[in-house]
């Protein structure tokens, strides 16, 4: 397994909370990131590293969204 990086819009709060918004995939396409939930500290097991992953809705699929060091990636 790997890692697809994204570059993701987000808004970050006063606490230092960072919320993703919009993911913006590599050919161009975005989506709206409906839900962002479940967020957490933990290893990519599939893809290796680790951060924040958040569980996410989008087009009301569940997706792992993962923050490491700052750069955004999905589990392929």
């Amino acid at each position: 397994m790997g890692k697809t990086f994204v570059k993701i819009t987000a808004d970050h709060d006063i606490n230092g909370v960072v919320m993703p918004k919009i993911l913006h995939w590599p050919d161009g396409r975005q989506w709206e990131i409906d839900k962002a939930f479940d967020v957490r500290m933990t290893a990519s097991l599939k893809a290796g590293g680790q951060g924040i992953r958040y569980t996410c809705r989008i087009a009301n699929k569940q997706v792992y969204l993962s923050c490491d060091e700052g750069k955004w990636f999905i589990e392929k």
